[in-house]
């Protein structure tokens, strides 16, 4: 009975090289983006961050100093 099973159902090892495979096959169908894309991509998103993270700053820095102002009184 095991070796009619065996002879049915794929090894671990059989089944971790079919998905490595697949993998390898799907990876082969993706359109890589250019390094000029690559390079336009992080320049908007470093120019977001900093954007964002001063608008935080400033929205942070004014709330501070009204609480400032509140307590001070």
């Amino acid at each position: 009975m095991a070796e009619a099973a065996k002879g049915k159902v794929a090894s671990w090892g059989q089944r971790v090289a079919r998905f490595f495979r697949e993998v390898r096959a799907e990876l082969g169908k993706v359109i890589w983006p250019s390094r000029a894309e690559v390079t336009t991509y992080t320049g908007v998103v470093i120019l977001s961050v900093a954007i964002i993270s001063i608008l935080i700053w400033v929205v942070d820095s004014a709330i501070s100093r009204l609480l400032m102002l509140m307590i001070n009184r």
